[in-house]
């Protein structure tokens, strides 16, 4: 931690070629009316000229550079020739750079290999050597996917009949899990009154006989159990819901089991710390965002399916064919964008698995990454926030004035900060009032100082606390020790 865990001089030189590439290669190679609009490939061919597959060491910089050139060298190019590629709604070259639309192979082929490539290698991270998946705009959307494919499975005709004909549905989520499962039980009609929030131990994980007991109590009052969200890595304190027993349970009443892995998924890149997921590959769908911990850009999320069946999809009382639960469940097979005579696999044109139609390319995101980095790379990272959050506790634990609100399983870690003038109080009402208005103070001290910006937030019975989460690869000893300085100096004369 002395000395950050990335080359930041490095990264800006790479950071420079890489905008003379788009420069080049993107914007006036993709507005040149001589150029063709693309150099089609065939799926196979393509996957071996771009070597997609996502290794375990990373690669230097002259090659991850030729990989820039490669993917806009073998992308449709929607900037020449406009006139002849409108009728796929082509936006001109930075759309083509920055967000092309990924729902057909031929209108973004080198970005459905690659979506494909990193959803199996994140499924086989869960532990799964089948299933599907698809990048969504966030993880309260992919839990949300979550809950509609879930369903859909149990009651097919959903799809077409709506809630009407169904039985009231029950949900089931810890009591600190994300507030996009009340949201999603909203926006799908199923109601938030039907959403039940299960018990949870000191710790903040989901107490598996609590769950027992509420799928129990909801069936006894008519309603039917379908769908249980367990949360590897809450928002607040950063637990791991116990997803054997969970998944256990799950069996034993026939629900879907999803987990909201947007926030700890990716521990499992970590030998060291998978084991806080021990259980996951019993799951029905998994929730992952990328973006998190492992600082992808905004925005990156994956849902990802276990179930690889195939089933019959009817479009509008017609038969169309035989498709994944994904299809299944969303597609709609619009005429004018999934034609089904084309010359190609369209098992390929994957944009109908999602709600959305225009999706960006967040995979590309993710890949670029892998292959910089590799997956012992994306470990490190991980491991690397987790050192840096033992090193912080020890010194919150160490240093007077800071208490622990609790011990952090993960990399969440929360605390006060006790003023001088609150020390050696007993802890009436009185004291905690007060300190419930320490770490908003200190907050305002520090935006306005523009020194920091750290969050804080009430839980429970416990007034208001600091929550520092490390993920930046960036940040050193001093600059942890930085942050507790300041807390402590803006703090000592409230």
């Amino acid at each position: 931690l002395d000395d950050p865990g990335l080359d930041i001089a490095a990264g800006e030189e790479f950071l420079q070629e890489v905008f003379q590439i788009l420069l080049e290669e993107g914007v006036q190679k993709s507005t040149d009316v001589t150029q063709k609009v693309c150099d089609w490939k065939e799926p196979q061919e393509l996957r071996e000229l771009l070597d997609l597959e996502l290794r375990s060491n990373g690669e230097g910089q002259e090659r991850l550079l030729q990989r820039c050139r490669d993917v806009l060298r073998l992308s449709v190019r929607t900037g020449a020739l406009p006139v002849h590629t409108s009728a796929h709604q082509g936006r001109g070259a930075l759309q083509l750079l920055l967000g092309p639309s990924r729902y057909t192979y031929e209108v973004a082929p080198v970005l459905v290999l690659m979506e494909e490539q990193v959803l199996a290698k994140l499924r086989e991270l869960v532990g799964w050597s089948s299933g599907d998946g698809i990048f969504a705009p966030g993880g309260s959307m992919s839990n949300m996917l979550a809950m509609n494919v879930a369903r859909f499975r149990r009651f097919p005709e959903s799809r077409s009949r709506g809630n009407w004909d169904l039985p009231r549905l029950g949900l089931f989520a810890s009591q600190e899990s994300h507030y996009s499962i009340l949201k999603g039980a909203a926006l799908l009609g199923i109601g938030t009154d039907n959403v039940h929030l299960v018990r949870t131990d000191e710790m903040g994980k989901m107490i598996p006989e609590e769950l027992e007991k509420e799928i129990q109590r909801v069936k006894a009052e008519g309603s039917e159990p379908l769908f249980v969200c367990a949360t590897s890595g809450t928002t607040v304190l950063g637990a791991f819901d116990p997803l054997d027993a969970i998944a256990d349970i799950c069996a034993r009443h026939g629900l879907w089991l999803h987990v909201d892995a947007a926030w700890g998924g990716s521990a499992l890149l970590s030998p060291q710390l998978r084991h806080l997921l021990a259980g996951i590959h019993r799951a029905d769908s998994v929730t992952w965002n990328p973006h998190k911990l492992l600082m992808v850009g905004l925005q990156c999320s994956a849902f990802l399916l276990r179930d690889s069946s195939v089933g019959l999809l009817i479009y509008f009382g017609a038969l169309w064919s035989s498709q994944g639960l994904l299809q299944r469940c969303h597609g709609v097979g619009a005429s004018y964008l999934f034609q089904r005579d084309k010359f190609y696999d369209v098992s390929l044109d994957t944009g109908d698995k999602s709600p959305q139609c225009g999706r960006r390319a967040d995979g590309l995101k993710l890949w670029i990454l892998w292959k910089a980095v590799g997956t012992q790379g994306l470990g490190q990272r991980v491991e690397r926030a987790f050192a840096a959050t033992r090193y912080l506790l020890e010194q919150v634990k160490r240093r007077e004035g800071f208490q622990l609100v609790m011990e952090p399983e993960f990399i969440n870690l929360c605390f006060w900060f006790i003023p001088p003038s609150l020390r050696g109080q007993d802890s009436s009402p009185e004291f905690w009032d007060k300190l419930g208005k320490v770490a908003p103070a200190i907050k305002e001290k520090m935006i306005r100082r523009g020194s920091m910006m750290v969050g804080y937030q009430p839980h429970g019975s416990r007034v208001n606390f600091f929550r520092q989460i490390i993920t930046n690869p960036a940040v050193t000893r001093q600059d942890l020790d930085f942050f507790l300085d300041e807390i402590q100096e803006l703090g000592w004369d409230l």
